[in-house]
């Protein structure tokens, strides 16, 4: 992604009395069913990048720039933490093996880890600047966005060794997979959409996504076959899954890094690092449009989707600087809060 956080001692506090005095004003909803409802708040300094639940385990596991934090995803606790990963982006998990996987951008590894002790096991050499990761259930295998070399390594799940690396035409950013054999991943640089068989291990196709420009984030309805891409002009872009035309934009807030989908309830997700949220969701026919932007903080721009419960989680924090510029503003120590957005 667009880039990361750093240490662990959390409190976790209920929003259920005076909800102004305990998120401030960076915390308000627009009219609409979601809000902020609970805030984990974090000690220590640095940025962050991919988050995942976990709803097996009900942990969440958040990158945070050298190790990765795992908290409790119902009651905000800590529950470990997972060091020695420099530059990480993202973790993926492998239930059925008992293991997870995390991109190490800082010295082109991905580390591997138990589920249960969290401990790390082996570290694979990927290529440069590993960042997005994804498990794919039907191949079995992880695939490893590597935005410094453009390509995807493959690592096979079961013997933790990468099987293939595939060249991509672009910088890769978020992977999501369908099921019927097909990998996506948005290109930044080439503001289009790369088409992996997943099986083969084979580029079929590039689409490009115009008028969307630099896309990011990326989320797929697997049943209705939609794409839905974060842009940095400041729009969603909808793609057919099976043509790979762009059948629609919709206008989200500046800086958002993530998209999340909830098959449960049909909402689309954008975390905007302007700091809102923009919920979207089919109205009439196929059409999109979004339904509510909830204020959440500058500078969260990356979230994970709880599908169990039906909520969001917003890394926030206070920055010395603008959170949306360039080179991005250090942290405030001790300003590190996870919003939790739900009904």
């Amino acid at each position: 992604m667009r880039r990361h956080l750093s240490t662990t001692t959390l409190i976790f506090l209920l929003a259920f009395s005076a909800p102004s005095l305990l998120f401030g004003a960076d915390a308000r909803s627009t009219t609409g069913p979601f809000k902020v409802v609970n805030k984990i708040a974090i000690d220590g300094g640095g940025r962050w990048d991919y988050l995942i639940v976990d709803n097996d385990s009900r942990r969440l596991f958040m990158s945070r720039s050298t190790h990765v934090g795992v908290f409790n995803a119902d009651s905000g606790a800590s529950e470990g933490d997972i060091p020695d990963t420099p530059g990480v982006h993202g973790i993926a998990l492998a239930p059925e093996f008992g293991i997870g996987f995390i991109s190490d951008g800082g010295e082109g590894k991905v580390a591997v880890f138990d589920l249960k002790s969290l401990k790390v096991s082996n570290k694979i050499d990927v290529g440069k600047n590993p960042d997005s990761i994804v498990y794919d259930p039907n191949t079995k295998t992880v695939f490893v966005q590597n935005g410094g070399s453009n390509s995807s390594s493959v690592i096979d799940a079961a013997t933790q060794k990468v099987v293939d690396t595939i060249s991509l035409p672009g910088r890769p950013e978020f992977t999501v997979y369908d099921d019927q054999g097909n990998l996506f991943i948005n290109l930044e640089d080439k503001s289009s959409l790369a088409v992996v068989d997943a099986s083969a291990r084979k580029l079929k196709a590039t689409w490009p996504l115009a008028p969307c420009d630099g896309p990011t984030g990326l989320a797929i309805d697997k049943k209705a076959r939609r794409l839905f891409s974060a842009c940095a002009n400041k729009m969603l872009a909808v793609t057919d899954a099976d043509s790979g035309k762009v059948v629609q934009t919709v206008p989200i807030g500046n800086d958002c890094d993530a998209v999340a989908f909830d098959p449960g309830t049909g909402y689309i997700f954008a975390s905007n690092g302007e700091g809102n949220l923009s919920v979207v969701r089919k109205k009439s026919g196929d059409k999109y449009a979004v339904v509510q932007s909830v204020t959440s903080s500058p500078g969260s721009k990356t979230m994970a989707l709880d599908t169990q419960k039906h909520q969001i989680y917003l890394p926030s924090a206070k920055f010395n600087g603008d959170p949306t510029g360039h080179p991005r503003p250090a942290v405030v120590p001790g300003s590190i809060a996870i919003l939790v957005v739900g009904k």
